[in-house]
């Protein structure tokens, strides 16, 4: 079963960086992709960033040049640095894993919530 376990939400003045991490029970290479996705509340859940199995990284339009996506082969834990936060970016925070038979699989999700 693979567990995947997202952590370091929290509350954020506008402006301000947090680091979300996100902790998968096997090695991230066995998956195509690993991804962040978000969803706010009354609205659908949009992907925010992918990283595939090659390294090739994706973002939505709306965090690119603010958030980075990278990952750490050896813990086996994939992370999100966000930057220059704003309002819109206040949603829940969920961590992705794809595999190579189109299977998803989803972390619990964390809060982000940013202050104006």
């Amino acid at each position: 079963q693979v567990q995947l376990v997202e952590s370091g939400g929290g509350l954020v003045q506008a402006g301000g960086s947090l680091r979300l991490s996100c902790a998968v029970s096997e090695n991230t290479f066995r998956f195509n992709a690993m991804g962040w996705y978000r969803q706010a509340p009354g609205k659908q859940r949009e992907l925010v960033a992918t990283i595939s199995r090659n390294s090739i990284i994706t973002y939505v339009h709306s965090v690119k040049g603010r958030f980075t996506i990278s990952r750490d082969i050896a813990k086996n834990t994939v992370y999100l640095q966000m930057n220059s936060l704003t309002a819109d970016d206040t949603a829940v925070y969920y961590c992705n894993a794809k595999s190579n038979t189109d299977n998803d699989y989803w972390g619990q999700g964390t809060q982000v919530t940013v202050s104006s």
